[in-house]
């Protein structure tokens, strides 16, 4: 059998040739041909010989591959923070538009929630006075005094403090988040501190998204919509 003959490359025609020329920067811009002439300039000068040109080249695109990331994830985070600021800023807007508490209250639940995309957004003032087991039956939660304390610890033994808290849902907030079409699987909880005289309260938010809520995520937009609702809840209050 006669031994295989290697094919002679076929020459580039005079129209592909001539635009190659005027148009060198299209080699340049596709990383399969630069990869291709890289590895036939190896294979013609051997494998005892390295090229130290392709190897700069290899680690230079490597280079470049890993800042096309970065900037991609700093674009994505930027759009993600521009995002939640305007949903932050719709739903502030929409706090401010009652003229009634029972509508304030009602818009929590009609507005509010869908423009937060959450599934229940309870506001929980604790009372004084005995009550029976709260149960949430709307927006609006009284609770005796302690509650609010009990649920941000969420059966922790070391007190949470009065800052925002982002987590899976806790069993002592279940009954707050009453009954949805699709189980309550993280929250957030904002406390609200109504000033002296007066018990404190709980801003409380439930998602079906298990990844919506955790404790790795910021906490400034929610801080501001906090300050915002707790500053609009006290001018109720006072009339």
């Amino acid at each position: 059998m006669p031994a295989e003959t290697k094919a002679e490359p076929q020459p580039l025609s005079d129209e592909t040739r001539a635009r190659l020329l005027a148009q060198p920067e299209l080699i340049l811009a596709d990383r399969d041909l630069m990869r291709a002439l890289i590895g036939a300039r190896e294979a013609e000068v051997g494998e005892n010989v390295i090229d130290i040109r392709g190897r700069a080249m290899q680690a230079l695109e490597s280079r470049l591959d890993r800042l096309e990331a970065a900037h991609e994830s700093v674009i994505s985070a930027a759009y993600d923070n521009q995002s939640g600021m305007n949903t932050i800023h719709r739903a502030v807007l929409s706090l401010l538009e009652p003229m009634e508490f029972e509508d304030f209250l009602e818009n929590l639940d009609l507005a509010v929630a869908p423009i937060l995309r959450v599934e229940t957004l309870r506001l929980v003032m604790e009372s004084g006075g005995a009550l029976p087991q709260p149960e949430a039956s709307g927006p609006l939660i009284v609770a005796p005094s302690g509650t609010v304390a009990e649920l941000i610890s969420g059966g922790r033994r070391a007190p949470r403090g009065d800052d925002i808290v982002l987590r899976r849902t806790a069993s002592q907030t279940q009954a707050f988040h009453g009954e949805t079409r699709a189980p309550i699987r993280s929250e957030a909880l904002l406390p609200l501190d109504l000033g002296p005289g007066r018990f404190p309260a709980l801003l409380l938010m439930g998602s079906a998204e298990m990844g919506r809520f955790n404790p790795a995520q910021g906490t400034d937009l929610l801080r501001f919509f906090g300050q915002v609702f707790r500053l609009v809840l006290i001018s109720w209050l006072r009339r």
